[in-house]
């Protein structure tokens, strides 16, 4: 496929067919972008329970769906010849099993060559894009400092490093854009609210779908990791899940998941029964939870968690204690101290995970979770000091004694995984729509 096409927000003061010029890129046609809100749970429709039985099986035949979801066996014909024809799934004849009697056993397996979705993670000091292919597997990525400024600029660049990252993937069809990002995010309009960035109603979503031609998603990213483990996760689906005792198909995995999330910034979310709940005033935050520390926050206040444990605090902390420099900013330096045996490196992080352990714990007793899972570089980076977090957590908690805490199955990519939830949530939650969107997009 030729490259992204340029598209644009509409007016009613431009004269029809005629070419503009957006403050957020170059020249364009008049057509607004599509801004759609994300998915961030498991569906319990026919089409979802075939695709997601397929997603995690494939190349498998109708029978085998059929006995795995619980489903009927002219349902499951009729919704694998819809995704068929959307082009989300195709048969493979030269797998059917020679010499069988009747009618031959075709299997199926998802397309995923010809297309692939674009997920985008803005950070608050890098950016990450990345092609995710439809089984969820992330094809390859590319990571760019987040831009400095106003939005409009800081948008426009992101935009254009997304349409030259997808250029790279010409022979293939891109069919959704899901960017996952900090701050307060209006997920129908895709607008967001970013203290850290200075950004105030930032046409995220807008700008992404202009640039790239494409339908966009736009979700908090700490929801959207949340929503990975549900979405991408290999361990998180059980041979059984979507069938019911009674023989038909549910979506949602009963139960209670508290997903906890520190780097740069810090965020939390709550998963319920297969859905990642997503408040209409946005996601809460417990930026400012006390740690006892005394680390002065920009709040005015000391001892806000974020001020304590992100990793400007803990470079900050550094510096302090002459282990790196006044011009060495990079917490890697402080992780590689820690490995090669520096003492102090490993008490900063050490003092770090304690931190995390009683807020995490504090979180925990207020909501009561089923299961608890962390995320992020600061639990991911240093593994040495998930030790100590889990038995912070357990000596602070009242409810927890014997609750393990898990940590995200995907490591230093959660990011990547974020935004590719993002970008497959619509297509897995209601794929055969979700592609006649996509259709009349173009």
């Amino acid at each position: 496929m030729s490259a992204p096409t340029v598209l644009a927000q509409s007016s009613a003061s431009r004269t029809p067919g005629s070419a503009t010029r957006s403050p957020y890129g170059r020249p364009h046609r008049p057509r607004p972008a599509r801004v759609v809100a994300p998915e961030l749970r498991v569906s319990d429709t026919p089409a979802a329970v075939v695709l997601r039985a397929v997603v995690q099986r494939g190349p498998v035949s109708r029978d085998v769906i059929v006995s795995a979801t619980g489903i009927s066996t002219a349902t499951v014909n009729r919704h694998v010849s819809a995704l068929i024809a959307a082009g989300l799934l195709r048969e493979r004849a030269n797998l059917s099993t020679s010499g069988a009697v009747g009618r031959p056993r075709v299997p199926v397996e998802v397309d995923h060559e010809g297309q692939c979705t674009l997920g985008v993670h803005i950070g608050a000091t890098t950016t990450r894009i990345v092609a995710v292919d439809l089984r969820g597997t992330v094809l390859g990525g590319v990571e760019i400092a987040t831009p400095s400024g106003p939005h409009a600029g800081a948008l426009r660049s992101i935009a254009e490093s997304a349409a030259s990252f997808a250029a790279r993937w010409h022979r293939r069809r891109i069919l959704f854009v899901g960017v996952a990002i900090g701050g307060r995010v209006n997920v129908q309009k895709g607008t967001v609210d970013h203290p850290r960035l200075a950004w105030s109603d930032a046409p995220v979503g807008a700008v992404l779908g202009e640039r790239l031609g494409a339908v966009v998603a736009v979700a908090p990213h700490v929801e959207a990791m949340a929503a990975s483990e549900l979405l991408l996760a290999t361990e998180s689906a059980p041979e059984d899940a979507g069938r019911s005792e009674a023989g038909g198909s549910v979506g949602g995995r009963p139960g209670t998941s508290l997903y906890f999330y520190a780097r740069e910034m810090t965020g939390l979310a709550l998963t319920i029964d297969g859905r990642v709940h997503t408040p209409a005033g946005g996601p809460g935050s417990i930026a400012h939870l006390p740690t006892g520390s005394d680390a002065v926050c920009d709040c005015g206040r000391t001892g806000c968690l974020e001020a304590t444990v992100s990793d400007r605090a803990v470079v900050a902390a550094a510096q302090r204690a002459g282990l790196l420099d006044e011009s060495e900013r990079s917490i890697a330096a402080v992780y590689l101290a820690a490995r090669t045996g520096s003492t102090v490196a490993q008490g900063l992080l050490n003092d770090r995970a304690d931190a995390l352990g009683r807020a995490l714990a504090l979180v925990h007793d207020v909501v009561n979770p089923d299961s608890v899972q962390v995320g992020g570089q600061a639990f991911t980076a240093y593994p040495a000091a998930m030790e100590r977090v889990e038995a912070a957590f357990e000596s602070s908690s009242s409810v927890a004694t014997s609750r393990r805490v898990r940590v995200t199955s995907f490591g230093k990519r959660v990011q990547d995984h974020a935004a590719a939830a993002v970008s497959l949530g619509s297509l897995y939650a209601d794929p055969v729509v979700t592609m006649r969107k996509i259709d009349a997009q173009r």
